[in-house]
């Protein structure tokens, strides 16, 4: 079928669900598609931009529950298995304290900050230009805020392999070997623009990798795609390849920061989350799972004059 148009097998594989389920969101009128001669057609744009609109969607939700709830922050955008430990262990030294976090991507997680849907920005974009992380895309995507980027810490991102195939993955040119099934990061992603880069950098061409068009929203997902077989490499961060047992190969140590706006950052549950990104305990039980850096942890890399 048409690249611009798909059938419910090409979406339910596009939106990485069963096609039961594509059926249940036409049955409930929430899905954008028409019926052509019996069969239903899912214009791709439309798909694209109903992805895009429920999820600002669901930080609006998000956002309004928050604000219901007194000491409740919400953040948006990147993830990593270590943010988890950090809600907890700041729940744990501030019960009063509420976060609630959404899984966006770093690119949508810096819109909705822009917007006022969320409090905090997670993100590690990384600008070749320059080699920073995340300052060189302020101006573009923070132009109504005052923003302040304060580093959670830096963290090692690389391939994740499966075992028995470890030795024919060498770097990204290996993605297009034969047999060699890749499981992606959505669109706006960190490890997603990070990808791009390097291809566009070595002249490969996207359609030469198998799976490339195959998207996963967090590095757990990656992880559990290899497990389960439908994959068999991908780009995660290296503590998922350890607490998975799965083969890790690294590509770079990268920089993952938070991003609000001057006028949060002095917010009670903000400081008790730096504070407790500070503390010797939190730091030593991620340093048992490994590939983090909290050298800059905590300090404030760009404040908005």
């Amino acid at each position: 079928m048409s690249e611009e148009l798909m059938n419910t097998k090409e979406v339910a594989q596009y939106l990485d669900i069963h096609e039961k389920q594509v059926y249940g969101l036409i049955k409930a009128g929430r899905i954008p598609c028409t019926r052509v001669t019996g069969k239903w057609i899912f214009p791709k744009k439309l798909i694209d931009e109903w992805i895009e609109t429920n999820t600002t969607t669901g930080i609006k939700q998000a956002r309004k529950k928050s604000s219901q709830i007194s000491g409740a922050i919400l953040a948006s955008g990147s993830n990593d298995p270590v943010m988890d430990m950090l809600l907890t262990a700041t729940k744990k030294s501030h019960p009063d304290f509420f976060i609630f976090s959404a899984n966006t991507g770093s690119v949508n997680g810096l819109k909705a900050l822009n917007d006022g849907y969320t409090d905090i920005a997670l993100s590690h974009l990384f600008d070749a230009e320059s080699g920073q992380y995340n300052i060189p895309y302020l101006s573009k995507y923070l132009p109504d805020i005052h923003p302040v980027v304060v580093n959670l810490f830096h963290r090692e991102l690389g391939f994740l392999i499966q075992p028995d195939i470890t030795s024919q993955i060498k770097g990204f040119e290996s993605l297009t070997g034969k047999n060699i099934k890749f499981i992606n990061r959505q669109l706006g992603s960190g490890t997603r623009m990070l990808l791009d880069y390097h291809l566009q950098k070595l002249g490969i061409a996207v359609d030469q990798i198998e799976g490339y068009d195959k998207e996963v929203y967090t590095h757990f997902e990656v992880g559990l795609s290899i497990i389960a077989g439908d994959a068999q490499v991908g780009i995660a961060s290296a503590a998922i390849g350890k607490l998975l047992g799965l083969a890790f190969k690294p590509i770079t140590s990268e920089c993952f920061d938070m991003i609000l706006d001057q006028s949060t950052f002095f917010q009670s549950g903000v400081q008790s989350f730096i504070e407790t990104l500070k503390t010797e305990e939190f730091r030593n039980r991620v340093e048992k799972i490994g590939g983090y850096d909290f050298l800059d942890s905590g300090k404030i890399l760009h404040s908005h004059q």
